[in-house]
């Protein structure tokens, strides 16, 4: 009985380590299937945070491209207000510098033209519209002549640009007290 009882015992030990292979198979399986369920997950972040670099850098690059002109029409605004302030005085000139007007004015509108094209924008501010902090930059402030110019533009000193939906320069503006 001694051998039965060896045999058995010996049955018994394969058994278990039969049972033991099986469940590390099993674990070696769903621990290779749980490393394929990270790599999946990491791989997805990873492809979604690429897409979100691309569309960043792509609308930062278009957003470049809208302002990249601003240093340049910065430096053209003085330019632009010699040449109102040079049509102005022409016009109070003599009949005799019409020609002179008439050239002055065809290149000031070609470079405003130009620089239209390229989006420049004048802020339109008139006097009698309403002072908006947001839009005007006040320089001071006079007596209103009337009293529905109180809190109202009473007149403009330099013109205000806007390059695409950017202000580069503020209008600046006397408002009535």
């Amino acid at each position: 009985m001694s051998k039965k009882k060896e045999s058995k015992e010996a049955e018994e030990i394969k058994d278990k380590e039969t049972d033991q292979q099986e469940t590390q198979e099993v674990s070696v399986e769903e621990q290779l299937k749980l490393e394929l369920v990270q790599e999946k997950d990491k791989f997805l972040r990873l492809f979604a945070e690429f897409e979100n670099y691309k569309k960043r850098t792509s609308k930062e690059r278009i957003e470049l491209f809208k302002t990249a002109n601003e240093d340049l029409m910065t430096v053209l605004l003085p330019i632009l207000d010699d040449f109102d302030r040079a049509l102005n005085e022409i016009k109070k000139a003599k009949e005799e510098d019409k020609e002179l007007f008439k050239g002055i004015e065809l290149i000031n509108n070609k470079l405003r033209n130009s620089l239209a094209q390229k989006g420049l924008t004048v802020i339109s501010a008139k006097g009698g519209d309403v002072f908006d902090v947001e839009l005007h930059e006040a320089i001071t402030q006079i007596p209103a002549p009337t009293d529905d110019l109180k809190g109202k533009i009473i007149d403009i000193l330099e013109q205000g640009y806007k390059l695409g939906e950017k202000v580069i320069r503020y209008p600046k503006v006397v408002i009535g007290q």
